[in-house]
């Protein structure tokens, strides 16, 4: 198997690096082929602007799905966007892997979504009628490959539990694990956290590692969270809204999202609990 790591921290004494190093050694000791982004090293430019398309004319409105659309019709990409968009291709799994910082990812990695994530690439593809809208949420460019997060989070882990102050884990990883992986097509694997990133003692982190390795093992065999498909029959089109007989009644948010194996909807929880 092709891995891509996407990975955004600053500081190569950190958690982050010493465990994407474990992720690496592993993945290798298993015949996978890994291939590394490290933005910080790379001096990745993060912010979208007028040079990322060369051939826009001087004169013309930046209208950066148009323009980006254009530049992959054309390949006139700049050459770091190019080169990102063909390891992407090549991978079979996409890792990210990035410190919590304010309940997301980093701005480098926002920034190489942004900028890499193209339309008629990650975005803008397939057909759009009363019966499609567009080949997105399990399908698109990368139907079939999978991907995953590695997060290190500062905060305990009841802290990021159901009735956790800073919200679930689940929720706070939605749009990246929704919208940023499973929109373009990606089969999403259940994220790896490692929680109290800053006060791990030496015996934290050899469980962590541990944890980490098993993880890489168990890649082939691990299950997908289960989003529901766009164009499955869940949603009505083009309004894009769950059909009402779908999940519990007045349900909202993200769970209503999910399916499960015995087909009841994760919103349709015990009213007496």
């Amino acid at each position: 198997m092709n891995v891509l790591i996407v990975y955004a921290h600053p500081e190569a004494r950190s958690l982050s690096a010493a465990l994407r190093d474990v992720a690496i050694a592993e993945l290798k000791a298993e015949g996978h082929s890994v291939e590394l982004s490290d933005l910080h090293a790379m001096g990745w430019k993060p912010v979208v602007d007028r040079a990322d398309f060369p051939a826009l004319g001087p004169g013309t409105r930046l209208r950066v799905p148009s323009a980006s659309g254009q530049a992959v019709a054309t390949a006139t990409l700049t050459d770091d966007v190019a080169a990102e968009q063909e390891k992407m291709r090549r991978a079979d799994l996409l890792i990210l892997q990035f410190p919590l910082w304010w309940f997301t990812m980093p701005a480098i990695l926002k920034g190489w979504v942004d900028r890499v994530y193209a339309h008629g690439f990650a975005y803008g593809v397939g057909e759009h009628s009363d019966r499609r809208w567009g080949d997105r949420y399990g399908e698109g460019t990368f139907a079939g490959k999978r991907a995953m997060l590695i997060v290190t989070a500062g905060g305990w882990e009841p802290h990021y539990s159901a009735r956790g102050i800073n919200g679930p884990i689940e929720d706070l990883l939605f749009p990246i694990h929704h919208g940023i992986l499973h929109y373009p097509g990606y089969d999403v694997l259940p994220p790896f956290v490692v929680y109290r990133a800053d006060r791990l003692d030496q015996a934290g982190f050899d469980q962590a590692a541990e944890g980490l390795r098993q993880r890489m093992r168990t890649l082939d065999s691990l299950r997908p969270i289960p989003f529901r498909r766009q164009n499955g029959g869940d949603y009505l089109i083009p309004e894009l809204e769950l059909r009402a007989e779908l999940g519990a009644p007045g349900a909202t948010g993200f769970a209503l999202h999910l399916r499960t194996e015995a087909g009841r909807d994760p919103s349709e929880r015990d009213p007496s609990r």
